[in-house]
């Protein structure tokens, strides 16, 4: 099993678990290719829900560049339904999964 491979059942396990959420695989290891090499460093593999900068890069980076939103409220409740839904308690929140909540919260699977 690849390092891909075994991080992608970790969210997985993150999805079902910590979001009562059965996850798309397919989706979610497309999500996950999509992330590069940022899913293997400790500290850019993961999103801090309570740093501003850190969502607002989310925000522009993901949520505007790659899915091709465009810049409103919208993306903001968005970003908080899925912290929430994450659990804001919860300090680990994975890039891959954040991203992939987003995807489908915005539904914008087509995309991938």
């Amino acid at each position: 099993m690849s390092k891909r491979d075994e991080l992608i059942a970790k969210y997985v396990a993150d999805l079902k678990d910590k979001c009562g959420i059965t996850a798309d695989v397919d989706l979610l290891t497309k999500v996950t290719i999509g992330c590069g090499p940022s899913i293997y460093n400790a500290d850019s593999s993961t999103v801090s829900g309570s740093d501003e900068s850190e969502l607002a890069t989310v925000k522009n980076n993901f949520l505007i560049k790659k899915l091709g939103l465009a810049d409103s409220d919208d993306l903001d409740n968005g970003i908080d339904a899925v912290m929430e839904t994450y659990g804001k308690s919860n300090r680990s929140k994975y890039r891959a999964v954040v991203y992939y909540l987003l995807t489908k919260h915005f539904k914008k699977e087509s995309v991938y």
